[in-house]
C-alpha cells in the first residue's frame, strides 16, 4: 500500500470518528432539550405543569373533527364543572373534547367523578395549572390578593394547552349550555380576531346589567384612565365592555399575535402602577383583556351569553320563557346555582351529577326565588 492510499485511509478515519462524535453530542443534546421542555418553550414559561389526562374512551355516536372546549375546575366549585360538561355532552352529538385546568388538589377527586357517573365516556384531557406563571404579574393590593383564584386567569393561556388547535371554546364553570355547542363553535370571527366576546351593550345583557354597579358595563368600569399608561392607549372610556366568561378563540391568530404575552404585559405594568379602576369589583380578570382586545373582537350571538343570573335580583331579569330559548346561561355575580341563593337554580340542577364520593353537595336543593 502507497504512502499515499494509507494518508487517504487514515483521513477516512478521521472523518468517520468525527461524525461519530457529532452524532453523539446531537443526541445528548436533543435528550436535554426533551427534559427541559415540559418548562419551557424558547426561553418562555409554560403556565401549566403536567398533563394528566387518562386514555381518552372512544364513543361511535360522536363523529367529525375535534371540538376542544376549555373549562376550569376548582376543587370547591367542582360541582359545577360537573353540570356544565353534562349540559354540553348531553346538548349535543358533536365530538366534543373537554381540556379541564385543574390545581393539583382537585385531579383525582374530578376523575373519580367523572369516570363513576355517566360521564364516563365524555372525552377529557386534564392539565395542571401552574400558579407561579402569575408570580410579578398581581396587585400585592391585600383587598384584591384576598378575591385572587389563579385559575381565573387560566383563559390567558389557551394557545399552550391546544398548540395544535386552530380555534377552541372557552367556558367558565358557572354556565349551564341548552343549545348545541357546535352552533357556538361555529360562530364565524372577523379576520385578523383572534377571539369573540359577548358585548355589554348586546340586547340579551342589557335586562341583566348590574343595579347600582355604576359603569361596570363600560371600560371606565374597569380601568382607571387618570393613569398615563391608560391615557396612552387613547381608549374611550364610555366603550362598552365585554365578558370573559365565554370565549371563542383563533388560535392561530392568538398565537401570532402574542396575546398571551400582550395580557401578562399589562397585568405586570398593572401591579407596578395600579391600572384597574377603584370600583373594579372581582373580575380582576376582564382589565387586560379589554386592552388587548379594545376594538379589535368579533362578536358572540347574545342568546349564547344571556348572564347576570348570579346578580342581586337575578330572578327578575328575565321571564322563564326566555332562559327556556336561551342557548347559554351564566351565573356571573355572588349568587351560584349550587350556593344557598339562587335564581333560575333548577335549570342548573337538572344537569348536575351529584358526588360519587360525597365530598361536594349543593348547600340548598330548591332556590325560593
Amino acid at each position: 500500500m502507497t504512502l499515499r492510499r494509507v494518508n487517504v485511509v487514515i483521513l477516512v478515519l478521521l472523518v468517520v470518528a468525527f461524525l461519530i462524535v457529532i452524532q453523539r453530542n446531537l443526541l445528548n443534546l436533543n435528550d436535554f432539550l426533551k427534559k427541559k421542555t415540559p418548562d419551557s418553550v424558547s426561553g418562555v414559561i409554560l403556565p401549566f405543569e403536567s398533563d394528566v389526562s387518562p386514555s381518552v374512551r372512544a364513543d361511535s355516536i360522536r363523529t367529525g373533527d375535534e371540538i376542544p372546549v376549555v373549562i376550569t375546575a376548582s376543587e370547591e366549585r367542582l360541582g359545577a364543572v360537573v353540570a356544565a360538561i353534562n349540559s354540553i355532552y348531553q346538548n349535543t352529538k358533536a365530538n366534543v373534547v373537554f381540556h379541564i385546568v385543574a390545581l393539583n388538589d382537585t385531579v383525582d377527586h374530578l376523575q373519580e367523578w367523572l369516570s363513576r357517573t355517566r360521564l364516563n365516556k365524555v372525552k377529557y384531557k386534564i392539565t395542571v395549572f401552574k400558579p407561579d406563571v402569575l408570580n410579578g404579574k398581581i396587585s400585592k393590593d391585600p383587598k384584591r390578593l384576598e378575591t385572587v383564584k389563579p385559575l381565573t386567569f387560566a383563559r390567558f393561556y389557551l394557545s399552550f394547552y391546544l398548540p395544535e388547535a386552530e380555534k377552541a371554546i372557552y367556558l367558565d364553570d358557572d354556565v349551564i349550555v341548552q343549545g348545541d355547542i357546535k352552533d357556538l363553535y361555529e360562530t364565524s370571527l372577523k379576520q385578523g380576531h383572534a377571539a369573540a366576546f359577548s358585548d355589554d351593550c348586546d340586547s340579551a345583557s342589557i335586562k341583566g346589567i348590574v343595579h347600582g354597579a355604576g359603569n361596570q358595563n363600560y371600560y371606565i368600569g374597569f380601568l382607571d384612565f387618570k393613569k398615563e399608561a391608560i391615557k396612552k392607549l387613547a381608549m374611550r372610556a364610555k366603550t362598552c365592555s365585554f365578558n370573559p366568561g365565554v370565549i371563542i378563540a383563533n388560535l392561530t391568530e392568538w398565537r401570532n399575535q402574542n396575546i398571551s404575552s400582550q395580557l401578562e404585559h399589562w397585568m405586570e405594568l398593572n401591579a407596578q402602577q395600579d391600572l384597574y379602576s377603584n370600583t373594579l369589583a372581582d373580575s380582576i380578570t376582564t382589565p387586560p383583556l379589554l386592552i388587548v382586545f379594545y376594538k379589535h373582537h368579533s362578536a358572540i350571538d347574545p342568546m349564547w351569553h344571556v348572564r347576570h343570573l348570579g346578580s342581586t335580583g337575578g330572578g327578575q331579569r328575565y321571564s322563564a320563557q326566555f332562559v327556556k330559548a336561551a342557548k347559554l346561561l351564566h351565573w356571573n355575580g355572588h349568587y351560584k346555582p349550587w350556593g344557598v341563593k339562587s335564581a333560575y337554580s333548577d335549570v342548573w340542577e337538572r344537569w348536575y351529577i351529584p358526588d360519587p364520593t360525597g365530598k361536594f353537595s349543593p348547600l340548598r336543593r330548591h332556590s325560593g326565588e
